[in-house]
């Protein structure tokens, strides 16, 4: 029987993590990052989650990936056996990202009989980790502008001129990121249109198994004859000559020419 957990509907579970977390998602599927659900366990288990570390503006799978491996270290910690199933959520898909969502509302509500607590201030929260990355940042850039100032400063002093050399050579290398990246994006869309497309073969196929194995129909030799394509181990050889075969042999196929 299904876990009562996953009928709670999508607009039910917006609702509570828009009015729980000071947000405004419209879809769960802008929950895909990974930010909100370490968030929503932050709110239940206060100081266990790393808020600082957690990146409410990733964008790319690598930064939701490091979301959820925060989350996976809080569920260790909190001896929670639940599987993450990572490589699906970060693709965006809504129901997968309902279904985990739909799971993390049950839990919450488990924990202290989902009263929140009232000191907790969701957007205080949530700002930690942002001012941290901005200073990290601001840290970054002016490191490189202080370079860029004692490169500036030795070909002024007669030293040796290489500013213009660094500049020919950073921007061919920029030049080249941004064209990785869209091959990189490039493949990454025919990846993902290619395993639609799988999934959505493999579910006909999968139908048509289980319609196979019903015990009214697993006997007729066109239910043989289909599972026989069905299971062909050898990829080389058609299977269809003999599922042909098989239909051949049953009189009751072809009344008409006996």
């Amino acid at each position: 029987m299904m876990d009562s957990a996953y009928f709670v509907g999508r607009g039910e579970i917006l609702s509570w993590i828009n009015a729980t977390l000071q947000l405004s998602l419209a879809k769960v599927e802008e929950a895909a990052s990974g930010a909100v659900q370490c968030q929503l366990m932050d709110m239940v288990h206060p100081g266990v989650v790393p808020m600082h570390k957690v990146n409410f503006d990733a964008k790319t799978e690598y930064d939701m990936i490091q979301n959820y491996k925060i989350l996976q270290d809080v569920f260790n910690k909190l001896r929670l056996s639940k599987n993450i199933e990572v490589n699906k959520l970060v693709k965006g898909r809504p129901l997968d990202n309902l279904e985990f969502l739909q799971w993390l509302k049950r839990y919450c509500d488990s924990v202290n009989g989902g009263i929140m607590n009232e000191n907790y201030n969701p957007v205080e929260r949530r700002s930690k980790g942002c001012k941290e990355r901005s200073l990290k940042g601001s840290n970054k850039s002016s490191k490189s502008l202080q370079a860029n100032r004692l490169s500036s400063a030795n070909s002024a002093d007669g030293g040796p001129c290489v500013g213009k050399v660094n500049v020919i050579s950073e921007e061919h290398y920029i030049e080249q990121i941004q064209q990785l990246s869209e091959k990189i994006a490039g493949l990454k869309i025919s990846m993902d249109s290619a395993e639609k497309e799988r999934d959505f073969y493999f579910s006909k196929l999968r139908d048509i198994e289980i319609l196979c194995q019903r015990p009214e129909l697993e006997h007729l030799p066109m239910t043989k004859a289909v599972q026989k394509i069905l299971y062909a181990a050898d990829a080389r050889d058609s299977p269809l000559p003999e599922a042909n075969e098989i239909i051949t042999r049953s009189p009751s196929m072809f009344p008409d020419e006996a």
